[in-house]
């Protein structure tokens, strides 16, 4: 059993994945704080619940922008998983893409791993739209090479920027308003959010195939991606497991990592 673990500026996913396929998946948000004996006790309970056992796992995957939180995350699989885990941007760490931009140093690991996922179940070019703490929008080519995107503050991001900056407009959740019109603050904020982010996921869809010069088929993954998927007409696909599917294909063009063992 493999563990693919999505470590995020918000959430940080664990993943569990037999043959290919998903058995289980659980959320955490994401503390530098959080130690490997927290994450392991908490794991192992959920574990149970899906009649899954640690002792299952035979190798390990980590994607993260978040490096304070990589410690523990490696300690977590040497000490109770005991595997070494792969850790995606690491040299040693093969894609099996090119990255053509100014610094693929730089590049987040979960955008790789959207960028290898959504190469091999679609094909390309592709716009992987990824609605996470950011908004990012990630260029992939024909032939899977990962060249570039744009980044943008996320849904949440902004509501709360909106909270913090402004001393009369409170905290809320993003949804869809019935209008766009809105007769008091807290409509007239959703509204500005959601058709804002409307407009603006449009808008750029458009520059990024314009400037790119060829069709391209637009992949949405990430949490928020459901809420607009019945507003927005120009995804493809809605795929909200395709970076745990990366992080597992990065894993398969690794078989110097099966079963590696931790370091003494």
């Amino acid at each position: 059993m493999l563990l693919a673990i999505d470590a995020g500026n918000t959430n940080i996913v664990f993943a569990f994945l037999k043959d290919g396929n998903i058995d289980a998946q659980f959320r955490a948000s994401t503390k530098d704080a959080r130690t490997s004996d927290e994450y392991y006790v908490w794991l192992t309970q959920l574990l149970t619940l899906h009649d899954l056992k640690a002792s299952e796992i035979t190798g390990a995957v980590i994607a993260t922008v978040v490096p304070q939180a990589l410690f523990n995350l490696r300690v977590l699989c040497r000490k109770f998983f005991k595997v070494e885990p792969l850790v995606v941007g690491e040299p040693g760490c093969q894609l099996g893409i090119g990255v053509k931009t100014l610094r693929p140093e730089a590049v987040g690991a979960d955008r790789l791993a959207d960028a290898v996922a959504g190469h091999k179940l679609y094909g390309g070019p592709l716009i992987i739209l990824d609605f996470g703490t950011a908004t990012t929008f990630n260029v992939v080519s024909e032939n899977g090479d990962y060249e570039g995107g744009v980044i943008a503050p996320g849904v949440n991001l902004s509501l709360e920027a909106l909270h913090l900056a402004a001393a009369k407009l409170p905290s809320i959740a993003i949804e869809r308003p019935a209008k766009v019109i809105g007769r008091d603050t807290v409509p007239a904020m959703q509204s500005g959010v959601f058709w804002g982010y409307v407009s603006m996921i449009e808008g750029m869809v458009a520059r990024i195939r314009s400037e790119y010069g060829k069709p391209m088929k637009v992949v949405a993954t990430g949490g928020l991606a459901n809420l607009f998927r019945n507003t927005v007409g120009i995804f493809d696909v809605t795929d909200p497991d395709i970076t745990i599917r990366g992080l597992a294909e990065i894993y398969a063009r690794n078989p110097q990592a099966h079963g590696a063992k931790p370091l003494k």
